[in-house]
């Protein structure tokens, strides 16, 4: 069975780019470009850490947080500690 975790994350829509900001203890926050609006930014979420991790864009899924900026997401094919080791501190 392939790996897969549970990703934390604080997302900043309508930043002026797309970066990963850094860890805030077990969440990685992340300013993203998209507003906010009809889940763009939530899509963009998904694309940007499939394209930052290699992974294809449909083992990245929004588990819960919809509407929030704290979200979790469910990343198959890699564990926290490896997406850990892709952004350090």
């Amino acid at each position: 069975m392939p790996e897969s975790c549970l990703l934390t994350v604080k997302a900043i829509p309508h930043a002026p780019r797309t970066e990963i900001v850094g860890w805030l203890g077990d969440t990685l926050k992340v300013k993203l470009h998209a507003p906010p609006v009809a889940g763009r930014a939530n899509d963009e979420l998904c694309a940007f850490l499939a394209r930052e991790l290699r992974l294809p864009r449909r083992a990245v899924t929004l588990v819960r947080g919809d509407t929030s900026r704290q979200k979790v997401l469910r990343l198959d094919g890699l564990s926290l500690a490896t997406i850990r080791l892709h952004f350090p501190a």
